[in-house]
């Protein structure tokens, strides 16, 4: 037995959608303030070789807001994601919204 090395794992492909256009993704989730809450969370990216393009948490009380923007994912692989991440025992509530629309809601927002 021996171990083959590589400096940088090559991403992981989406056998489901090769053909769909790659979008950014932001995951809105409520989770309970545990301790390991966020190394699960962030975990389901790992395990597919996805760096998140921003994490943002905040704990308010027992419960800590996560958002997370992904890029270069298909919208169907966002969607399995944000499903196994919705399973977690953890886990309140997940939003999901292609970032392009949460953007555009923030600029109407900021022009009212």
């Amino acid at each position: 037995m021996h171990v083959v090395e590589s400096a940088n794992p090559a991403p992981r492909v989406d056998a489901w959608a090769v053909s769909n256009a790659h979008c950014q993704a932001h995951y809105q989730i409520l989770a309970e303030a545990e301790p390991d809450v966020l190394c699960r969370v962030l975990n389901y990216f790992a395990l597919q070789f996805l760096v998140p393009r921003q994490v943002n948490v905040q704990r308010e009380d027992d419960l800590l807001a996560i958002d997370i923007l992904m890029d270069s994912l298909s919208w169907h692989r966002a969607q399995v994601i944000g499903e196994k991440l919705r399973n977690l025992i953890n886990v309140c509530s997940l939003e999901l919204h292609p970032a392009d629309a949460v953007r555009s809601l923030a600029v109407q927002a900021a022009g009212q």
